[in-house]
């Protein structure tokens, strides 16, 4: 049986399976209709989620399963006291397997421990989000048909993002991909990941602080929310706030092939002008999260023996 805790517990030729199967599914729907007849996943989301718990919800219902579970932590046991590792214990005598998503870093691997089926880190405080990082990595090649030899921009909350971090740790294990790194100084990739990641494998990387400044070199732009409450100040946030405002008029400069993504949900950080640019992948993005995780779920119940 394995866990997917992090994208690392994949290999190279693991995560590239899987995205095959994910093609190979977009392309051939009835070929997988009834993979999972009589199989059960639970959802476990102790924080709230839209497109995370719901296209779980789908992935499992395209392949003929049924979906059990909750949506926040105040409709399940949690709310009177029960522990992580108890609620798995008993999850894992209804389910096949479980997607949990938990605001304190960890508990999936915590949860990991005490469970008898699979279990799929959904997002874990600003941690990781390996099933957001595998959607991500679907995009690109779908898009690019290649992880290696881009350059990646990464732009707005860069320092809390957990989406951000995953996909840099995924996107280093590739070969020649320079990082692209843009946000204000108070919102910047965290030391650690520059020290533990990019450095440690020998990935070039550039910071900037505006968009203009770096938009022709872009292969991809991965466009996150800058977050009000991060800022000591009302000045400061309104200070930097419009030059991560991605529009037409900065995509000028852009590749016309660029890639435009954004993990979802946006707030203002894109304009709505920026929808009907051909460029614009992010809806495509959050469609490919339903297929990922349709091979996911069924990569993992054959791997446990339940499939």
């Amino acid at each position: 049986m394995r866990h997917l805790l992090d994208t690392t517990d994949l290999s190279l030729k693991e995560i590239d399976d899987m995205i095959a199967l994910a093609g190979d599914i977009i392309n051939n729907k009835e070929k997988y209709a009834h993979i999972c007849d009589g199989k059960k996943l639970a959802v476990l989301f102790f924080e709230p989620s839209t497109r995370t718990r719901l296209s779980f919800e789908a992935a499992m219902m395209e392949l003929s399963g049924n979906v059990i579970g909750f949506s926040e932590a105040a409709s399940s046991s949690a709310s009177k006291g029960e522990s992580v590792e108890d609620t798995v214990m008993m999850v894992s005598c209804y389910a096949d397997i479980i997607a949990m998503r938990h605001p304190l870093e960890g508990a999936p691997h915590v949860a990991s421990f005490k469970s008898s089926v699979p279990i799929i880190n959904a997002g874990d405080g600003g941690h990781s989000h390996p099933t957001q990082t595998l959607t991500d990595l679907l995009t690109i090649y779908r898009e690019k048909n290649r992880f290696d030899n881009l350059t990646l921009g990464l732009c707005g909350d860069l320092k809390f993002g957990r989406t951000v971090h995953s996909l840099i740790k995924a996107m280093s294990r590739y070969n020649n991909v320079k990082f692209v790194l843009i946000s204000p100084k108070e919102l910047a990739v965290p030391d650690y990941i520059k020290s533990d990641i990019l450095d440690k494998n020998g990935c070039e990387y550039i910071e900037a602080e505006t968009m203009e400044e770096v938009m022709d070199s872009l292969d991809i732009l991965y466009m996150t929310r800058i977050q009000r409450e991060r800022f000591f100040s009302e000045d400061e946030y309104l200070k930097h706030k419009d030059a991560f405002i991605l529009d037409l008029d900065k995509l000028k400069s852009a590749k016309p092939d660029l890639t435009i993504m954004h993990p979802l949900p946006r707030v203002n950080e894109i304009a709505r002008e920026v929808d009907n640019d051909p460029r614009a992948k992010y809806f495509v993005q959050a469609l490919n999260g339903k297929y990922i995780r349709m091979a996911l779920i069924k990569t993992l119940l054959e791997w446990g023996g339940a499939l």
